[in-house]
C-alpha cells in the first residue's frame, strides 16, 4: 500500500527543481539571489564572471522551472527566488559537504 503522505505531483515538482538546480553555475545564481534578493542579469554575469548569454540561459532554465520569477522595471528586470524552500535547500546541501 502506498503512503498516503507521498504525493506523486508534488515528488516530481521537486525533483524537476532539483534537476533545474543541479549545476553549479545555477547554484551560484541562487547564492547570490539569496544575498541580494533581486538582481539584473548584468549583474548576475559580472558577479560571476561569465558571458551575458550563459546567465540568459540558466536565468531561463530556473525560471521556467519555477525556481526563480522576474519582474521588469523599464529596460531591466529584475530575477529573485521564487520559494524560501529553495534557500533551505542550499543551506541544507552546504552543510553536508
Amino acid at each position: 500500500m502506498a503512503n498516503p503522505k507521498l504525493d506523486p505531483k508534488k515528488l516530481e515538482e521537486a525533483a524537476s527543481k532539483l534537476r533545474a538546480i543541479a549545476h553549479p553555475m545555477r547554484i551560484a545564481i541562487i547564492g547570490l539571489l539569496e544575498k541580494q534578493e533581486q538582481l539584473n542579469v548584468t549583474q548576475i554575469y559580472e558577479a560571476l564572471k561569465i558571458e551575458q548569454a550563459s546567465a540568459s540561459h540558466h536565468l531561463n532554465i530556473l525560471k521556467t522551472k519555477g525556481v526563480l520569477d522576474s519582474r521588469r522595471s523599464g529596460k531591466n528586470t529584475y530575477y529573485f527566488l521564487k520559494h524560501e524552500a529553495l534557500s533551505q535547500m542550499i543551506e541544507c546541501l552546504n552543510r553536508c559537504h
